[in-house]
């Protein structure tokens, strides 16, 4: 059975539960799903939302084209990759990876490189909105995040 594959890209917010079940449904095949969901945080009260922008059609090709890294280097039965954009607010969630295998080790492992590489390819870019009323600057790329996707590249 061919695994599923989902990738969205969008404003509204998406339901984790629903996503893990939808990737699993009919399937007997899957022993472990991973489910990684990342959220806004509030930096300490300071931040009362992040603007996600992101560039329409590529970011759903690059994140496609990580998916189908993932699919090649472990034996999966499932991926689903959703990244909001637009305004989100401290708690809610920006970005999910349900990841479905035979096998824990396979799910968490592409989950993991998902993540990485999501951060680091993916064309997104971020804006913070202070609690105070300013707009901050985009946000910079993290060396911490180009380090996290260096241990793929040496595998």
């Amino acid at each position: 059975m061919e695994p599923r594959v989902t990738i969205r890209v969008q404003a509204e917010p998406f339901d984790a539960a629903a996503e893990s079940a939808l990737i699993a449904e009919g399937r007997f095949d899957i022993g472990a799903i991973v489910t990684f969901s990342g959220l806004c945080r509030s930096e300490g009260g300071n931040l009362a939302a992040l603007e996600l922008e992101h560039y329409p059609g590529m970011a759903e090709e690059e994140i496609g084209r990580v998916a189908a890294e993932a699919l090649g280097r472990w034996p999966l039965q499932g991926v689903t990759v959703i990244h909001r954009f637009g305004k989100v607010s401290p708690g809610d969630g920006i970005v999910l990876v349900v990841t479905a295998s035979a096998h824990r080790a396979a799910a968490f492992e592409a989950a993991s490189f998902l993540m990485d590489f999501l951060k680091t390819r993916a064309p997104f870019w971020k804006k913070e909105h202070a609690t105070d009323g300013t707009t901050g600057g985009w946000v910079d790329a993290r060396e911490a995040d180009d380090a996290a996707t260096e241990r793929w590249i040496r595998v």
